[in-house]
Protein backbone atom coordinates (compact mmCIF):
# COMPACT_ATOMS: atom_id res chain seq x y z
CA UNK A 1 0.00 0.00 0.00
CA UNK A 2 1.25 3.46 -0.89
CA UNK A 3 0.94 5.86 2.06
CA UNK A 4 2.31 8.86 0.14
CA UNK A 5 3.16 11.91 2.22
CA UNK A 6 1.88 10.18 5.39
CA UNK A 7 4.94 7.89 5.20
CA UNK A 8 7.22 10.88 5.82
CA UNK A 9 5.37 12.20 8.90
CA UNK A 10 6.44 9.69 11.62
CA UNK A 11 10.23 10.12 11.26
CA UNK A 12 9.82 13.87 10.82
CA UNK A 13 7.61 14.05 13.93
CA UNK A 14 10.19 12.13 15.98
CA UNK A 15 13.13 14.24 14.82
CA UNK A 16 11.41 17.63 15.23
CA UNK A 17 9.96 16.73 18.64
CA UNK A 18 13.34 15.48 19.85
CA UNK A 19 15.08 18.71 18.86
CA UNK A 20 12.26 20.91 20.20
CA UNK A 21 11.53 19.17 23.52
CA UNK A 22 14.93 17.49 24.13
CA UNK A 23 12.93 14.42 25.24
CA UNK A 24 14.50 11.98 22.83
CA UNK A 25 12.99 8.78 24.23
CA UNK A 26 9.42 10.10 24.22
CA UNK A 27 9.82 11.73 20.80
CA UNK A 28 11.15 8.58 19.16
CA UNK A 29 8.41 6.40 20.60
CA UNK A 30 5.73 8.89 19.55
CA UNK A 31 7.14 8.72 16.02
CA UNK A 32 7.00 4.90 16.09
CA UNK A 33 3.45 5.02 17.46
CA UNK A 34 2.34 7.53 14.80
CA UNK A 35 3.78 5.27 12.10
CA UNK A 36 1.88 2.23 13.29
CA UNK A 37 -1.32 4.21 13.73
CA UNK A 38 -1.05 5.03 10.01
CA UNK A 39 -0.24 1.39 9.18
CA UNK A 40 -3.26 0.18 11.21
CA UNK A 41 -5.64 2.48 9.36
CA UNK A 42 -5.97 5.09 12.10
CA UNK A 43 -6.59 2.71 15.03
CA UNK A 44 -4.76 4.37 17.93
CA UNK A 45 -4.82 1.40 20.33
CA UNK A 46 -3.80 -1.13 17.70
CA UNK A 47 -1.07 1.30 16.64
CA UNK A 48 0.19 1.45 20.25
CA UNK A 49 0.29 -2.35 20.52
CA UNK A 50 2.10 -2.58 17.18
CA UNK A 51 4.59 0.14 18.21
CA UNK A 52 5.48 -1.82 21.36
CA UNK A 53 5.82 -5.00 19.31
CA UNK A 54 8.00 -3.19 16.75
CA UNK A 55 10.38 -2.15 19.56
CA UNK A 56 10.58 -5.79 20.66
CA UNK A 57 11.04 -7.06 17.10
CA UNK A 58 14.23 -4.99 16.80
CA UNK A 59 15.99 -7.88 18.53
CA UNK A 60 14.93 -10.31 15.80
CA UNK A 61 17.71 -8.77 13.72
CA UNK A 62 21.01 -10.18 15.01
CA UNK A 63 22.90 -7.16 13.69
CA UNK A 64 20.74 -4.76 15.71
CA UNK A 65 21.20 -6.85 18.84
CA UNK A 66 24.97 -6.95 18.40
CA UNK A 67 25.13 -3.16 18.02
CA UNK A 68 23.15 -2.63 21.24
CA UNK A 69 25.28 -5.18 23.13
CA UNK A 70 28.67 -3.85 22.03
CA UNK A 71 27.58 -0.31 22.85
CA UNK A 72 26.68 -1.42 26.39
CA UNK A 73 29.97 -3.31 26.76
CA UNK A 74 31.87 -0.10 26.06
CA UNK A 75 30.54 1.12 29.42
CA UNK A 76 32.14 -1.90 31.08
CA UNK A 77 35.48 -1.20 29.35
CA UNK A 78 35.38 2.44 30.47
CA UNK A 79 34.75 1.61 34.14
CA UNK A 80 37.44 -1.09 34.31
CA UNK A 81 40.15 1.00 32.62
CA UNK A 82 39.33 3.98 34.86
CA UNK A 83 39.29 2.02 38.12
CA UNK A 84 42.53 0.25 37.21
CA UNK A 85 44.27 3.61 36.75
CA UNK A 86 44.67 3.14 32.99
CA UNK A 87 42.91 6.33 31.94
CA UNK A 88 44.65 8.53 34.52
CA UNK A 89 47.95 6.79 33.74
CA UNK A 90 47.48 7.56 30.03
CA UNK A 91 46.83 11.26 30.77
CA UNK A 92 49.90 11.47 33.01
CA UNK A 93 52.02 9.65 30.42
CA UNK A 94 50.95 12.21 27.79
CA UNK A 95 51.91 14.98 30.23
CA UNK A 96 55.34 13.47 31.00
CA UNK A 97 56.13 13.04 27.31
CA UNK A 98 54.85 16.57 26.63
CA UNK A 99 53.04 15.19 23.58
CA UNK A 100 49.81 17.16 23.94
CA UNK A 101 50.34 20.63 25.34
CA UNK A 102 47.22 22.53 24.29
CA UNK A 103 43.53 22.16 23.45
CA UNK A 104 44.45 22.33 19.76
CA UNK A 105 46.86 19.42 20.26
CA UNK A 106 44.11 17.33 21.87
CA UNK A 107 41.78 18.19 18.98
CA UNK A 108 44.40 17.19 16.39
CA UNK A 109 45.04 13.89 18.23
CA UNK A 110 41.31 13.05 18.10
CA UNK A 111 41.25 13.89 14.37
CA UNK A 112 44.35 11.78 13.68
CA UNK A 113 42.97 8.75 15.55
CA UNK A 114 39.64 9.04 13.74
CA UNK A 115 41.24 9.29 10.31
CA UNK A 116 43.57 6.35 11.00
CA UNK A 117 40.88 3.78 11.81
CA UNK A 118 38.70 3.36 8.72
CA UNK A 119 37.71 -0.30 8.90
CA UNK A 120 34.29 0.31 10.47
CA UNK A 121 32.51 3.51 11.47
CA UNK A 122 31.43 2.46 14.98
CA UNK A 123 34.90 1.28 15.99
CA UNK A 124 36.29 4.62 14.76
CA UNK A 125 33.96 6.53 17.09
CA UNK A 126 34.63 4.22 20.04
CA UNK A 127 38.42 4.33 19.83
CA UNK A 128 38.54 8.08 19.15
CA UNK A 129 36.35 8.70 22.19
CA UNK A 130 38.29 6.34 24.45
CA UNK A 131 41.67 7.87 23.59
CA UNK A 132 40.62 11.52 23.45
CA UNK A 133 37.95 12.02 26.10
CA UNK A 134 40.29 12.27 29.12
CA UNK A 135 42.44 14.84 27.29
CA UNK A 136 39.39 16.86 26.24
CA UNK A 137 38.25 16.94 29.87
CA UNK A 138 41.71 18.01 31.03
CA UNK A 139 41.93 20.87 28.53
CA UNK A 140 38.25 21.86 29.02
CA UNK A 141 37.17 21.24 25.44
CA UNK A 142 33.44 20.74 24.97
CA UNK A 143 32.13 17.22 24.61
CA UNK A 144 30.15 18.45 21.62
CA UNK A 145 33.45 19.11 19.82
CA UNK A 146 34.70 15.59 20.53
CA UNK A 147 31.40 14.07 19.37
CA UNK A 148 31.65 16.07 16.13
CA UNK A 149 35.20 14.88 15.48
CA UNK A 150 34.22 11.27 16.25
CA UNK A 151 31.24 11.48 13.89
CA UNK A 152 33.00 13.31 11.06
CA UNK A 153 35.96 10.96 10.91
CA UNK A 154 33.82 7.79 10.90
CA UNK A 155 31.33 7.35 8.00
CA UNK A 156 32.80 10.15 5.81
CA UNK A 157 36.21 8.44 5.97
CA UNK A 158 34.88 4.87 5.65
CA UNK A 159 32.89 5.68 2.48
CA UNK A 160 36.08 6.89 0.77
CA UNK A 161 37.99 3.65 1.45
CA UNK A 162 37.20 0.66 -0.80
CA UNK A 163 38.88 -2.00 1.38
CA UNK A 164 36.33 -2.27 4.17
CA UNK A 165 32.77 -3.48 4.76
CA UNK A 166 31.35 -0.26 3.28
CA UNK A 167 33.21 -0.79 0.00
CA UNK A 168 32.15 -4.43 -0.20
CA UNK A 169 28.50 -3.54 0.40
CA UNK A 170 28.46 -0.83 -2.27
CA UNK A 171 30.26 -3.01 -4.82
CA UNK A 172 27.66 -5.71 -4.12
CA UNK A 173 24.78 -3.29 -4.75
CA UNK A 174 26.34 -2.12 -8.01
CA UNK A 175 26.84 -5.71 -9.12
CA UNK A 176 23.18 -6.49 -8.49
CA UNK A 177 22.23 -3.61 -10.78
CA UNK A 178 24.19 -5.16 -13.63
CA UNK A 179 27.14 -2.75 -13.57
CA UNK A 180 29.89 -4.46 -15.57
CA UNK A 181 32.87 -3.47 -13.41
CA UNK A 182 31.42 -2.50 -10.02
CA UNK A 183 34.77 -2.14 -8.22
CA UNK A 184 36.12 0.12 -10.98
CA UNK A 185 32.95 2.24 -10.81
CA UNK A 186 33.27 2.51 -7.02
CA UNK A 187 36.86 3.73 -7.39
CA UNK A 188 35.71 6.43 -9.82
CA UNK A 189 33.07 7.62 -7.32
CA UNK A 190 35.68 8.42 -4.66
CA UNK A 191 36.85 11.80 -6.06
CA UNK A 192 33.19 12.63 -6.86
CA UNK A 193 31.88 11.89 -3.35
CA UNK A 194 31.75 15.60 -2.59
CA UNK A 195 29.93 15.46 0.74
CA UNK A 196 32.36 12.99 2.30
CA UNK A 197 35.36 14.95 0.99
CA UNK A 198 34.00 18.31 2.19
CA UNK A 199 33.06 16.86 5.60
CA UNK A 200 36.60 15.52 6.06
CA UNK A 201 38.14 18.83 4.91
CA UNK A 202 35.88 20.77 7.29
CA UNK A 203 36.63 18.63 10.35
CA UNK A 204 40.34 18.87 9.51
CA UNK A 205 40.15 22.67 9.42
CA UNK A 206 38.17 22.78 12.67
CA UNK A 207 40.62 20.45 14.42
CA UNK A 208 43.75 22.30 13.30
CA UNK A 209 42.56 25.91 13.46
CA UNK A 210 40.33 25.44 16.53
CA UNK A 211 37.97 28.03 15.04
CA UNK A 212 34.25 27.31 15.22
CA UNK A 213 30.94 28.84 14.23
CA UNK A 214 27.31 28.52 15.21
CA UNK A 215 26.25 26.54 18.29
CA UNK A 216 29.67 24.85 18.48
CA UNK A 217 31.32 28.24 18.99
CA UNK A 218 29.00 28.88 21.94
CA UNK A 219 29.70 25.42 23.37
CA UNK A 220 33.45 26.02 23.15
CA UNK A 221 33.09 29.45 24.77
CA UNK A 222 31.12 27.87 27.62
CA UNK A 223 33.74 25.18 28.15
CA UNK A 224 36.63 27.65 27.98
CA UNK A 225 35.14 30.31 30.26
CA UNK A 226 33.28 28.17 32.80
CA UNK A 227 35.10 24.86 32.57
CA UNK A 228 31.80 23.07 31.83
CA UNK A 229 32.46 20.55 29.09
CA UNK A 230 28.74 19.76 28.98
CA UNK A 231 25.93 22.34 29.05
CA UNK A 232 23.79 22.95 32.11
CA UNK A 233 20.85 20.60 31.85
CA UNK A 234 22.68 18.43 29.34
CA UNK A 235 22.24 14.69 29.84
CA UNK A 236 25.14 12.60 28.54
CA UNK A 237 24.20 9.41 26.74
CA UNK A 238 26.53 7.59 29.14
CA UNK A 239 26.00 8.33 32.83
CA UNK A 240 28.40 10.65 34.65
CA UNK A 241 28.97 7.94 37.27
CA UNK A 242 30.38 5.67 34.58
CA UNK A 243 32.85 8.21 33.19
CA UNK A 244 33.97 9.70 36.52
CA UNK A 245 35.11 6.61 38.41
CA UNK A 246 38.34 7.39 40.26
CA UNK A 247 41.33 5.01 40.20
CA UNK A 248 41.52 2.62 43.13
CA UNK A 249 43.46 4.17 46.01
CA UNK A 250 47.12 3.28 46.38
CA UNK A 251 47.58 1.65 42.97
CA UNK A 252 50.22 2.57 40.36
CA UNK A 253 48.78 4.57 37.46
CA UNK A 254 49.88 2.70 34.34
CA UNK A 255 49.00 3.87 30.83
CA UNK A 256 49.30 0.29 29.56
CA UNK A 257 46.06 -0.57 31.36
CA UNK A 258 44.24 1.64 28.86
CA UNK A 259 46.49 1.50 25.80
CA UNK A 260 46.63 -2.31 25.53
CA UNK A 261 42.84 -2.84 25.66
CA UNK A 262 42.33 -0.08 23.05
CA UNK A 263 45.00 -1.60 20.77
CA UNK A 264 43.31 -4.98 21.21
CA UNK A 265 40.01 -3.46 20.13
CA UNK A 266 41.64 -1.99 17.00
CA UNK A 267 43.57 -5.14 16.03
CA UNK A 268 40.65 -7.50 16.60
CA UNK A 269 38.48 -5.61 14.10
CA UNK A 270 40.22 -6.84 10.90
CA UNK A 271 40.65 -10.30 12.46
CA UNK A 272 36.90 -10.44 13.13
CA UNK A 273 36.15 -9.31 9.57
CA UNK A 274 38.49 -11.97 8.15
CA UNK A 275 36.90 -14.73 10.23
CA UNK A 276 33.28 -13.74 9.52
CA UNK A 277 34.13 -13.17 5.84
CA UNK A 278 35.82 -16.60 5.43
CA UNK A 279 39.15 -14.96 4.68
CA UNK A 280 37.71 -12.01 2.77
CA UNK A 281 38.13 -8.81 4.80
CA UNK A 282 35.50 -6.95 2.77
CA UNK A 283 32.86 -9.68 3.14
CA UNK A 284 32.90 -9.86 6.95
CA UNK A 285 30.17 -8.79 9.37
CA UNK A 286 30.95 -5.34 10.78
CA UNK A 287 28.66 -5.66 13.82
CA UNK A 288 30.06 -9.09 14.72
CA UNK A 289 33.65 -7.92 14.36
CA UNK A 290 33.01 -4.85 16.55
CA UNK A 291 31.34 -7.01 19.21
CA UNK A 292 34.30 -9.39 19.25
CA UNK A 293 36.69 -6.45 19.38
CA UNK A 294 35.02 -4.88 22.42
CA UNK A 295 34.73 -8.24 24.21
CA UNK A 296 38.43 -8.93 23.55
CA UNK A 297 39.39 -5.48 24.85
CA UNK A 298 37.33 -6.03 28.01
CA UNK A 299 38.93 -9.44 28.52
CA UNK A 300 42.44 -7.98 28.15
CA UNK A 301 41.58 -5.14 30.55
CA UNK A 302 40.32 -7.66 33.10
CA UNK A 303 43.37 -9.93 32.77
CA UNK A 304 45.74 -6.96 33.11
CA UNK A 305 44.12 -5.63 36.28
CA UNK A 306 43.72 -9.03 37.93
CA UNK A 307 47.25 -10.06 36.91
CA UNK A 308 48.69 -6.92 38.50
CA UNK A 309 46.53 -7.53 41.60
CA UNK A 310 44.92 -4.13 41.18
CA UNK A 311 41.40 -5.58 41.11
CA UNK A 312 39.89 -8.96 41.97
CA UNK A 313 37.79 -10.94 39.51
CA UNK A 314 34.71 -9.98 41.56
CA UNK A 315 35.58 -6.28 41.30
CA UNK A 316 36.07 -6.54 37.53
CA UNK A 317 32.67 -8.21 37.13
CA UNK A 318 30.93 -5.67 39.40
CA UNK A 319 32.56 -2.74 37.59
CA UNK A 320 31.60 -4.22 34.21
CA UNK A 321 27.97 -4.57 35.24
CA UNK A 322 27.99 -1.02 36.61
CA UNK A 323 29.44 0.30 33.35
CA UNK A 324 26.89 -1.59 31.26
CA UNK A 325 24.14 -0.23 33.50
CA UNK A 326 25.36 3.29 32.81
CA UNK A 327 24.65 2.74 29.12
CA UNK A 328 21.08 1.49 29.46
CA UNK A 329 19.79 4.87 28.13
CA UNK A 330 21.87 4.40 24.97
CA UNK A 331 20.48 0.89 24.52
CA UNK A 332 16.92 2.23 24.73
CA UNK A 333 17.76 5.04 22.29
CA UNK A 334 19.23 2.60 19.80
CA UNK A 335 16.26 0.27 20.17
CA UNK A 336 13.84 3.10 19.35
CA UNK A 337 16.07 4.36 16.53
CA UNK A 338 16.09 0.92 14.91
CA UNK A 339 12.32 0.57 15.49
CA UNK A 340 11.49 3.86 13.79
CA UNK A 341 13.75 2.84 10.89
CA UNK A 342 11.76 -0.39 10.56
CA UNK A 343 8.51 1.58 10.80
CA UNK A 344 9.64 3.89 8.00
CA UNK A 345 10.51 0.85 5.91
CA UNK A 346 7.03 -0.60 6.46
CA UNK A 347 5.50 2.73 5.43
CA UNK A 348 7.67 2.92 2.32
CA UNK A 349 9.15 6.29 3.32
CA UNK A 350 12.31 5.84 1.29
CA UNK A 351 10.54 4.54 -1.81
CA UNK A 352 8.08 7.48 -1.71
CA UNK A 353 10.82 10.12 -1.45
CA UNK A 354 12.82 8.38 -4.18
CA UNK A 355 9.78 8.35 -6.48
CA UNK A 356 9.30 12.10 -6.02
CA UNK A 357 12.92 12.70 -6.98
CA UNK A 358 12.65 10.43 -10.01
CA UNK A 359 9.64 12.36 -11.31
CA UNK A 360 11.60 15.63 -11.15
CA UNK A 361 14.74 14.35 -12.84
CA UNK A 362 16.30 16.01 -15.88
CA UNK A 363 19.72 15.04 -17.32
CA UNK A 364 21.72 17.88 -15.79
CA UNK A 365 19.86 17.72 -12.48
CA UNK A 366 20.05 13.96 -12.01
CA UNK A 367 23.04 14.04 -9.64
CA UNK A 368 21.96 16.92 -7.35
CA UNK A 369 18.41 15.54 -7.08
CA UNK A 370 19.72 12.07 -6.27
CA UNK A 371 21.92 13.64 -3.60
CA UNK A 372 19.03 15.58 -2.04
CA UNK A 373 16.66 12.59 -2.14
CA UNK A 374 19.27 10.28 -0.59
CA UNK A 375 20.01 12.86 2.08
CA UNK A 376 16.37 13.12 3.07
CA UNK A 377 15.83 9.35 3.11
CA UNK A 378 18.91 8.81 5.32
CA UNK A 379 17.89 11.68 7.62
CA UNK A 380 14.36 10.33 8.02
CA UNK A 381 15.32 6.67 8.44
CA UNK A 382 18.68 7.07 10.23
CA UNK A 383 20.51 4.64 7.97
CA UNK A 384 22.94 5.26 5.13
CA UNK A 385 23.17 1.60 4.10
CA UNK A 386 19.37 1.33 3.87
CA UNK A 387 19.39 4.48 1.74
CA UNK A 388 21.98 2.98 -0.61
CA UNK A 389 19.77 -0.12 -1.01
CA UNK A 390 16.73 2.05 -1.87
CA UNK A 391 18.44 4.53 -4.16
CA UNK A 392 20.96 2.43 -6.08
CA UNK A 393 18.26 0.60 -8.13
CA UNK A 394 16.97 4.08 -9.09
CA UNK A 395 20.30 5.81 -9.71
CA UNK A 396 21.94 3.20 -11.96
CA UNK A 397 19.14 2.73 -14.53
CA UNK A 398 18.26 6.44 -14.45
CA UNK A 399 21.86 7.34 -15.31
CA UNK A 400 21.65 5.01 -18.30
CA UNK A 401 18.24 6.14 -19.52
CA UNK A 402 19.02 9.86 -19.21
CA UNK A 403 22.60 9.65 -20.45
CA UNK A 404 23.94 10.98 -17.14
CA UNK A 405 27.40 10.18 -15.77
CA UNK A 406 27.10 6.87 -13.87
CA UNK A 407 29.96 7.50 -11.41
CA UNK A 408 28.58 10.95 -10.57
CA UNK A 409 25.08 9.56 -9.94
CA UNK A 410 26.37 6.73 -7.74
CA UNK A 411 28.60 9.18 -5.85
CA UNK A 412 25.58 11.44 -5.28
CA UNK A 413 23.65 8.56 -3.70
CA UNK A 414 26.62 7.60 -1.50
CA UNK A 415 27.30 11.20 -0.45
CA UNK A 416 23.62 11.88 0.23
CA UNK A 417 23.31 8.74 2.33
CA UNK A 418 26.26 9.75 4.48
CA UNK A 419 25.04 13.37 4.77
CA UNK A 420 21.57 12.36 5.94
CA UNK A 421 22.96 9.75 8.32
CA UNK A 422 25.53 12.25 9.61
CA UNK A 423 22.80 14.82 10.37
CA UNK A 424 20.10 12.54 11.73
CA UNK A 425 19.43 12.26 15.49
CA UNK A 426 18.17 8.69 14.97
CA UNK A 427 21.31 7.43 13.22
CA UNK A 428 23.25 4.76 15.12
CA UNK A 429 26.56 6.42 14.20
CA UNK A 430 25.35 9.73 15.63
CA UNK A 431 24.26 7.94 18.80
CA UNK A 432 27.57 6.08 19.14
CA UNK A 433 29.47 9.37 18.65
CA UNK A 434 27.44 10.99 21.45
CA UNK A 435 28.18 8.00 23.67
CA UNK A 436 31.90 7.93 22.84
CA UNK A 437 32.21 11.61 23.78
CA UNK A 438 29.83 11.37 26.78
CA UNK A 439 27.89 14.22 25.18
CA UNK A 440 24.23 15.16 25.40
CA UNK A 441 22.81 13.65 22.23
CA UNK A 442 20.65 16.58 21.11
CA UNK A 443 23.49 19.02 21.85
CA UNK A 444 25.71 16.91 19.58
CA UNK A 445 23.11 17.00 16.82
CA UNK A 446 22.56 20.77 17.13
CA UNK A 447 26.26 21.68 17.18
CA UNK A 448 27.17 19.34 14.33
CA UNK A 449 24.26 20.26 12.05
CA UNK A 450 25.64 23.63 10.82
CA UNK A 451 28.90 21.93 9.81
CA UNK A 452 27.03 19.08 8.08
CA UNK A 453 24.75 21.55 6.29
CA UNK A 454 27.76 23.60 5.14
CA UNK A 455 29.29 20.52 3.53
CA UNK A 456 25.86 19.42 2.26
CA UNK A 457 25.14 22.72 0.51
CA UNK A 458 28.64 22.70 -0.99
CA UNK A 459 28.13 19.14 -2.24
CA UNK A 460 24.75 20.01 -3.80
CA UNK A 461 26.29 22.90 -5.71
CA UNK A 462 29.18 20.74 -6.88
CA UNK A 463 26.82 18.02 -8.11
CA UNK A 464 24.85 20.66 -10.03
CA UNK A 465 28.08 22.02 -11.56
CA UNK A 466 29.46 18.59 -12.48
CA UNK A 467 26.04 17.50 -13.75
CA UNK A 468 26.31 20.35 -16.24
CA UNK A 469 30.01 19.77 -17.07
CA UNK A 470 29.76 15.99 -17.49
CA UNK A 471 26.44 15.99 -19.38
Amino acid sequence: MNYGFLSVLPPLLAILLAIWTRQVFVSLFLGIWAGWVILSGGNVLQGLASAIQASIDVFKDAGNTRVIIFSSLIGALITVTQRSGGVQGFVEWIQRKNLIRSPRGASILAWAVGCSIFIESSITCLVTGAVSRPLFERFKISREKLAYICDSTSAPICILIPLNAWGAYIVGLLGREGVAKPLAVFFTTIPLNFYAILAVILVTLIAFTFRDFGPMKRAEKRARETGKTIADGGIPVISEETISIAPKEGIPLRAVNMILPVLTMILMMPIGLLITGDGDLTAGSGSTAVLWSVLSALLVAGILTVGQRILTVREVVDLSLKGMGGLIPLGILMNFAFAIGDTSKALGTGVYVASLAQEALSPMLVAPLLFVASSFIAFATGTSWGTFAIMMPIAVPTAGLMDANLALCVAAVLGGGVFGDHSSPISDTTLVSSMAAASDHIDHVKTQLPYALTAGVGATLLYALFGFLLH
